[in-house]
C-alpha cells in the first residue's frame, strides 16, 4: 500500500477542532504532528489526537524529514515567515484564510512557494461546503439561466455556539486595530470566497462599515460588480448581540441567494442552523424543488478541504484555493476596507496600480465612455473641446520655448533624459518637433531635424499643450483625456517631466 502523507497542524486553537476530522480514518494522510507555542496545548492536542509528535517551534517541526505537509492555522499576521520557512524545508502548504494581511506579502508567499516546487493551497472550507458545490453545479449547468445577482446574509448573535479561548480574541482584536474588520476581513473572507466561486473574479467593489460598541464592524453592507458577466452581488453583515444563534459552532450563520433569468437558487444555512429544512432549495417555472438529502454540517467543508489537498500532493487535482486565487480575494477584501476608508468605490485594479487614485479616474472614464447615454454626449464635447484648444494653438510653439526658464533641476536633480515633445496641428497651425536634452542640472533644446532615440516620447495637439502651460488645463485631465499620449517611456518618466517643469 501507499504509505500515508504525513501532516501537521501549526497552531492547535479553537479552528483546529473542524480540522482534525478530517484525518479520522483517513486512508491517504494521517495527523502526524501538532505544533503550538502553548506547550501544555500541543501535548494536549498530540494526546488526544494521537499524534506521533507535538512542537512549540514551527522551526524544528520543520526540519523532521518524515513530515510531508503542514496545515498552517495560526492568525494571518504570522502567515509570511512559517509559509516561507515551509518552502525552504520543501513541505507542502495549505494555509489558513485569509493567507495573509497585504498584497506584496501575499507575493512572497507565492513566489516562495514557486521557487520551492511545493504545493501551496490557501484553506476555505465554503469551498468544499456540499450545498454551495451543489449549488455551483446547478448554476453551470444552467438550471437558473444566465445568473445576475447573487446576495448574502451573515447574521452573528452575542449567545450561542461553541466558547473561544481569550487568547482567539485577543489576536482579533489586534488585527481591528490595523484596520482588519473582525467580520468583513476575517469571516468576510469566506463570503467573498463563497461569491467568487459561484460566478468568477471580481471587478469593483463600494463598502459601508459601521461598528457596533467600536469593536465589531457591524452594520456593513459591501455591494460588488463581477469582472466578466454583468452580475452584481451584496453582502450584509449584522450583529445581534443579545441574541442567541443556534450553532454547533460560531456563534452566526448565512444564507445566500442567487438569482438567473430562469430561477432562484437558496442556500438556507451554513455555519449555524437558523433556517431548519432543506438546505438548498431551486424556484422556476416547475415551482420550489428542495434538495433534502445534502450533508450541510460545516465541518465537511473542512474535510472536503483536506482532501482536495491531498489531491493537490499526489498531483490528482489543482489546489482550490490556489496562490494566484487566494491573492484575488485577499485582493477583495483590502479593497473593500479602502471603499470604506474612502467613500468611493473601489476598483480591484487599483490595488495594484503605482498610483491608485490615476486607476480610478482611467477606469471611470473608461465605463463613462462605454454608457450608451455618454457616447452621443462625449462625441459633442470633443467636438466643443477640440474647437476650444485650437484657440490656443498659435502660442504653442512660444510658451514651449519659454519653457525652460520653469526648469528646476532641484526636484529630480539626477534626472538624465531625452524628451521629443510632437504637437499635431489644429487649425491653422501645423505639426511641431521639439527635442529637450536634461541632465547635470541644466535643460536645452537640440535639431529637431536629427533623428533621436528619446527615452520619453509625447506627442499632443498643439492647442492642449498651450492650454496646459498657460495653466488653464491639468495634464492630468489632458491624460485622462487622451489628448496627451506616451509614445515612447514610461508614465514615471511622464512624471518626472511634470515635476521639473511644474506643470
Amino acid at each position: 500500500m501507499k504509505p500515508k502523507i504525513n501532516i501537521a497542524l501549526v497552531g492547535a486553537g479553537r479552528i483546529a477542532d473542524v480540522h482534525y476530522p478530517g484525518y479520522i480514518n483517513n486512508s491517504r494522510a494521517r495527523l502526524y504532528a501538532v505544533c503550538d507555542s502553548d506547550e501544555a496545548l500541543a501535548r494536549r492536542r498530540q494526546k488526544e489526537w494521537r499524534c506521533k509528535r507535538s512542537f512549540t517551534d514551527y522551526q524544528q517541526l520543520l526540519a523532521d524529514p518524515d513530515l510531508d505537509a503542514v496545515e498552517i492555522l495560526t492568525p494571518q499576521h504570522l502567515h509570511l515567515p512559517m509559509v516561507e520557512a515551509a518552502a525552504r524545508a520543501g513541505k507542502h502548504i495549505a494555509v489558513q484564510k485569509p493567507m495573509t494581511t497585504s498584497l506584496p506579502l501575499a507575493d512572497r508567499m507565492i513566489r516562495a512557494c514557486r521557487e520551492a516546487g511545493v504545493v501551496f493551497k490557501v484553506t476555505d472550507n465554503y469551498l468544499f461546503y456540499p450545498p454551495l458545490q451543489k449549488a455551483r453545479e446547478l448554476i453551470q449547468s444552467g438550471r437558473i439561466g444566465e445568473p445576475s445577482g447573487v446576495r448574502i446574509k451573515l447574521i452573528s448573535g452575542g449567545k450561542g455556539g461553541w466558547p473561544i479561548p481569550p487568547a482567539a480574541w485577543q489576536w482579533r482584536l489586534a488585527e481591528k486595530e490595523q484596520g482588519r474588520g473582525l467580520q468583513t476581513f476575517d469571516h468576510g473572507h469566506h463570503l467573498w470566497t463563497t461569491a467568487w466561486y459561484l460566478l468568477g473574479d471580481f471587478y469593483k467593489v463600494k463598502a459601508w462599515i459601521d461598528y457596533a460598541d467600536g469593536i465589531i464592524d457591524c452594520p456593513a453592507t459591501v455591494i460588488w460588480r463581477y469582472a466578466v458577466s454583468k452580475a452584481h452581488g451584496v453582502c450584509e453583515f449584522q450583529h445581534s448581540p443579545e441574541l442567541r444563534i443556534p450553532s454547533q459552532y460560531y456563534a452566526n450563520d448565512e444564507w445566500m441567494e442567487i438569482t438567473g433569468t430562469r430561477g432562484i437558487l437558496f442556500i438556507h444555512r451554513c455555519t449555524g442552523e437558523i433556517h431548519q429544512g432543506p438546505v438548498l432549495s431551486v424556484f422556476d417555472d416547475q415551482g420550489m424543488q428542495s434538495y433534502d438529502q445534502i450533508p450541510s454540517d460545516w465541518v465537511e467543508g473542512f474535510k472536503g478541504s483536506l482532501m482536495n489537498f491531498v489531491d493537490a500532493i499526489e498531483g490528482r487535482a489543482d489546489p482550490l484555493l490556489t496562490g494566484a486565487a487566494g491573492r484575488h480575494i485577499l485582493s477583495f477584501s483590502l479593497a473593500a476596507g479602502r471603499s470604506a476608508a474612502l467613500g468611493r468605490e473601489v476598483y480591484l485594479s487599483e490595488m495594484d496600480a503605482f498610483w491608485p487614485g490615476l486607476e480610478y479616474h482611467r477606469q471611470r472614464s473608461r465605463e463613462r465612455r462605454r454608457h450608451p447615454r455618454h457616447q452621443a454626449r462625449s462625441r459633442l464635447w470633443q467636438w466643443f473641446g477640440a474647437a476650444a484648444d485650437a484657440r490656443y494653438a498659435d502660442q504653442a510653439a512660444d510658451l514651449t520655448r519659454e519653457l525652460l526658464a520653469a526648469y528646476d533641476p532641484h526636484q529630480d536633480p539626477d534626472w538624465s533624459a531625452l524628451v521629443v515633445l510632437r504637437l499635431t496641428g489644429q487649425g491653422s497651425v501645423g505639426d511641431q518637433i521639439f527635442c529637450i536634452q536634461i541632465g547635470d542640472g541644466k535643460a536645452g533644446f537640440l535639431s529637431a531635424e536629427k533623428k533621436w532615440q528619446p527615452d520619453l516620447e509625447i506627442v499632443v495637439p498643439a492647442g492642449t499643450w498651450a492650454m496646459i502651460l498657460l495653466k488653464k488645463k491639468r495634464i492630468e485631465t489632458a491624460f485622462l483625456q487622451r489628448k496627451v499620449k506616451i509614445l515612447t517611456g514610461k508614465a514615471e518618466e511622464a512624471l518626472k517631466l511634470r515635476a521639473v517643469f511644474g506643470l
